[in-house]
């Protein structure tokens, strides 16, 4: 079991870094996380933050060397790659604006000092959004990116002491072209996951690359991997960090346009176990941060430090620890922070009473079984389309039907969806698909009563009230087991629903028939 818990300032010292993503931050050793660059608000960032981990110190470091455009250091950048060789970090590429950069850098943590390095032999292109990773303790590979009109498949592999990079000849069949990817080395082979593809579409496919060391005498090539378990959804922007006997991979974002509004971002946390070859949901015992992409996570001892990144909407400024759950700070995450807590109204003290003291919670449950349920409703019910987990439980059910536009994609999604649902037993309805069913019987439940007030229970053949049961609940962790199991019939009450809004002949059908339009 694993814990989320906001970093606050008893954690350390010092100015942590400022709101940003597509930065990069780098383990140094085991002795410090070098942050550098990144975008907020449309300026590009060139800072470098470091964190000294036995200190627990957050300082900024007076660097000295190379100048571009009349500063130290590289010029401003986000989406670029950094990887570390001893106490060296070596930046390559990126964006600065509208421009792609083909540069490369070297900071000596030791001294402060940058380099501006002049390579030779098959030079990679411009581009952002690749994925590198460091080959024993000499070696670079570089693979993949956007350089501005067009996606990339090629692999460069350069040599730090001779400053040589050689693009690799890779025999046999070919990952597709893309860019907002990873790239881990795992003993032998470099492991891609996900990214965007020519075209745009995201994917969730991950391959293998042998080859690249140079004792092993193997002919480089790729080899797709299919592994059992519960596999991530297609998606880039995500992070997959290395810790120990598994591949860790948070957040990420999927379906839409770049860094668009329209996206859905996420925030699971699922491992790749290196022993058994398999997928897997790593248990949280808690909330997760929001949803978020173009993050960091860097592994310092046994816990995960998220940095930043962006959700369509804002830039991320606040730091988490993933820490198991003996580490002390674990306890933390029990602990609400909640800010004006809503009023009690006297109905829902009343609803209480009806329910009694001897149910079992959904938060009891979640804590013992290790599986992290997502708070439900907000202040305000959310549209299908704002609605990212009702969209990604619904796309996982149409994956792999062709669908040209978002507006169809969701549409289509959400009746595959409620037809799961209604379809569904006590027994096949999972945990983590509540808060979607909630507020979607809530979202359904708003939509017919604000528009056809005349409708009663009755219309759905049950007695009184017991329509609007749930209707008041915030959240899904609100609601007692046996009443979720009450939730089900109701599922026949939202196909009710469903039905009346696309078949009478009043006005909220026409409204009803768009709702899905973006």
């Amino acid at each position: 079991m694993h814990h989320w818990v906001q970093a606050s300032s008893s954690d350390f010292s010092g100015t942590p870094p400022q709101a940003r993503s597509g930065h990069t931050a780098v383990n140094v050793g085991k002795s410090m996380v070098v942050v550098f660059g990144g975008l907020v608000d449309k300026k590009f960032l060139s800072d470098i933050i470091v964190y000294d981990i036995e200190n627990k110190l957050w300082f900024e470091p007076e660097c000295t060397g190379s100048e571009s455009e009349g500063q130290v250091g590289p010029t401003p950048r986000a989406f670029h790659v950094a990887i570390t060789i001893d106490c060296h970090m070596f930046i390559f590429g990126g964006r600065s604006g509208g421009k792609r950069l083909g540069d490369f850098w070297v900071l000596d943590t030791d001294i402060w000092q940058w380099s501006e390095l002049t390579s030779f032999g098959d030079l990679p292109t411009p581009r952002d959004f690749a994925a590198a990773a460091a080959i024993g303790s000499q070696k670079i590979v570089l693979c993949g990116g956007w350089d501005g009109k067009k996606w990339l498949s090629d692999v460069y592999v350069m040599d730090t002491m001779s400053l040589e990079w050689l693009e690799l000849s890779v025999s046999g069949s070919l990952p597709p072209p893309r860019c907002g990817h990873t790239a881990t080395m795992v003993e032998k082979r470099l492991l891609v996951f996900g990214g965007r593809g020519g075209g745009g579409p995201i994917m969730g496919d991950l391959w293998a690359l042998k080859g690249l060391i140079d004792e092993e005498r193997e002919t480089p090539g790729w080899t797709q991997l299919k592994l059992p378990g519960q596999a991530p959804s297609s998606r880039c922007g995500h992070t997959v960090t290395s810790g120990g006997h598994y591949l860790l991979l948070f957040g990420g974002h999927g379906t839409g346009g770049w860094l668009s509004r329209y996206d859905v971002y996420y925030n699971d946390t699922i491992i790749l176990d290196r022993v058994t070859a398999q997928w897997k949901r790593l248990p949280i015992g808690n909330e997760p941060p929001p949803p978020r992409a173009y993050h960091t996570m860097t592994c310092i001892g046994a816990r995960h430090l998220l940095i930043g990144g962006f959700d369509g909407k804002l830039t991320f400024g606040d730091l988490w620890w993933l820490v198991p759950e003996d580490d002390p700070i674990a306890k933390r995450s029990s602990v609400p922070q909640v800010i004006n807590p809503p009023e009690i109204k006297e109905s829902e003290r009343e609803l209480d009473k009806e329910r009694g003291q001897d149910g079992y919670s959904i938060v009891d449950l979640q804590q013992k079984m290790g599986i992290s349920v997502s708070s439900g409703l907000r202040l305000q019910i959310p549209e299908e389309s704002e609605d990212q987990e009702f969209v990604e439980l619904g796309t996982r059910l149409i994956e792999g039907d062709v669908v040209d536009e978002r507006a169809s994609m969701i549409q289509m999604a959400a009746q595959a969806l409620r037809q799961h649902w209604k379809q569904s037993t006590p027994r096949t309805l999972q945990l983590k698909e509540l808060g979607s069913l909630l507020r979607d019987y809530q979202r359904l439940v708003t939509r017919i009563f604000t528009t056809q007030s005349s409708l009663t229970s009755a219309d759905f053949g049950l007695p009184g009230t017991k329509t609007f049961t749930f209707y008041h609940i915030k959240s899904s962790s609100e609601v007692i087991l046996h009443d979720f199991l009450l939730l089900l019939p109701l599922l026949n009450i939202c196909n009710q629903l469903i039905y009346v809004l696309h078949h009478r002949k009043d006005p909220c059908t026409n409204f009803t028939l768009n709702y899905v339009a973006v």
